[in-house]
């Protein structure tokens, strides 16, 4: 990890010029749950200047490290990363909380972040993948293949949800998905083995035969619509 991370600041650097301020490292990299199989190594990038030049100076490095399994890099401003924590409210507090400099001055100890607005997106993006998770399993082939490759595929989205569902409701931050997702089962009673199964799979503690893949999808999918539905309503009264 190391050694691609020190080749990408050398290429962004050389490509970029005194265009390029910042590069840093969110994510599962810098929390300790990064996995091999399942995980991305994200990379914000703050530049001076965002044209249609600068853009294609970047992309022969954006193809590399896309080629690397990797996300490309989220490039922003630091005029426009500022503007957007009323939007991004969950990505940048996760940034502001975990992340790395692996170039550049650390401007993220500083930024504020509307935590009014972070209730809202908490609300919004909880159903919205609710919604997507429902709709997913609706048009899906009814095969154990294709439910267990949707619960693979949403398991770590609703797990940061659930921890900032506990972050808006006034709870201690939950280190970790396991703990996210007994934190919000704890507060709405819920049957949380689904996703237990689903993270013990990824994290190779357990095999796919050892799981009814059947049973899980059922307890998996109640289980996101009792924690929403919950949430919601207790944001509403809080």
């Amino acid at each position: 990890m190391e050694t691609k991370l020190s080749d990408l600041v050398a290429r962004l650097k050389s490509a970029a010029g005194d265009n390029i301020k910042a590069v840093v490292l969110y994510g599962s990299a810098v929390t300790g749950e990064f996995q091999e199989k399942h995980s991305d190594l994200n990379i914000l990038c703050i530049v001076e200047r965002t044209t249609v030049l600068e853009l294609e100076r970047l992309h022969p490095i954006a193809d590399w490290w896309m080629g690397q399994k990797n996300p490309a890099p989220l490039i922003f401003t630091f005029d426009e990363l500022a503007r957007s924590a009323d939007v991004f409210a969950i990505e940048l507090l996760d940034m502001k909380r975990h992340h790395r400099m692996l170039f550049g001055a650390d401007f993220l100890e500083q930024m504020e972040v509307p935590l009014r607005l972070h209730r809202l997106q908490v609300e919004r993006e909880l159903r919205t993948n609710w919604l997507r998770l429902r709709q997913a399993i609706l048009t899906a082939p009814p095969k154990k293949k294709a439910h267990l490759g949707i619960m693979m595929a949403s398991v770590a989205v609703f797990c940061a949800l659930f921890r900032h569902a506990l972050l808006a409701l006034g709870q201690p931050e939950a280190h970790g998905k396991r703990e996210a997702v007994d934190g919000v089962a704890a507060l709405t009673g819920a049957d949380a083995s689904g996703f237990h199964s689903i993270l013990e799979l990824r994290a190779g503690k357990r095999k796919e035969k050892e799981i009814d893949i059947e049973a899980a999808v059922q307890i998996y999918l109640e289980f996101v619509e009792v924690v929403t539905n919950e949430v919601d309503r207790r944001l509403e009264t809080s």
